[in-house]
């Protein structure tokens, strides 16, 4: 049987080949574009896990959620497209998750940046880049959280505004940034996947208040995130709940 990482990151490598296809096919703007992107990704994503898993438990923002899958002790979550709008404006900032819980936990999974050629996934975990001498913040591009803001301000880090959610979490890994606290509401397909490849990579991923991220829940409304390297969550946690 293919390791659970090594499937991940293989589903999401081909569902990002084939977001990539539609949008050059150049056949839909807009709302229908995304539609169409996460309706046929998530249509290819359920097929694979269906073959290499055919017992498995699946969460996927884009299918019905059966709750029987709350009994089940794994349970793939997967965004087929994070990031629609992103995707739909020929953006690079979107991405593919596909995410392991086991207990609860994110254990294993993948995200595709497919604009840019990349899969980061759990294993092998990525090395992440030494810190630079400022820290960086990346923030969302049209909302960003109050509570971001203000840590920002008081660690004096410099803002990058980026698009999804994957594309954020997987900045951190990829050290082109040094903090992702969002805190503006998310489920748990936004976050499963980049939580598992970031905590592979030795990094820090929590609620804002610290408490531990969980998966698998009857309610799928996971409303924050801070993940950032373990030096920092020291210092950053506090400064948001103080």
């Amino acid at each position: 049987m293919t390791d659970d990482a090594l499937l991940a990151t293989a589903i999401a490598a081909e569902a990002g080949k084939l977001l990539l296809a539609i949008r050059a096919e150049g056949c839909e703007t807009g709302k229908a574009l995304g539609d169409r992107a996460d309706r046929e990704a998530n249509a290819l994503i359920l097929g694979r896990l269906r073959t290499e898993r055919p017992d498995a438990s699946v969460l996927s923002e884009e299918s019905a959620d059966d709750k029987a899958r709350c009994a089940a002790a794994q349970t793939w979550i997967v965004d087929p497209l994070d990031g629609t709008r992103e995707y739909a404006e020929g953006r690079s900032d979107w991405a593919v998750h596909i995410g392991l819980a086991v207990g609860g936990r994110a254990t294993a999974g993948a995200v595709a940046l497919p604009a840019l050629g990349i899969v980061l996934s759990s294993s092998p975990a990525p090395i992440v880049p030494p810190p630079p001498p400022r820290p960086r913040m990346v923030v969302s591009r049209t909302r960003p959280a109050p509570q971001a803001l203000a840590v920002a301000e008081a660690i004096d880090a410099e803002l990058i505004p980026m698009g999804s959610a994957g594309a954020k979490a997987m900045a951190i890994v990829r050290g082109e940034a040094d903090i992702y606290l969002h805190a503006g509401g998310q489920y748990e397909w936004d976050s499963c996947a980049p939580v598992a490849v970031a905590l592979a990579a030795g990094l820090h991923a929590s609620r804002i208040d610290g408490a531990p991220l969980r998966y698998n829940c009857h309610d799928t409304w996971l409303p924050d995130l801070l993940i950032c390297r373990r030096e920092d969550a020291a210092r950053i946690l506090p400064l948001i709940n103080r």
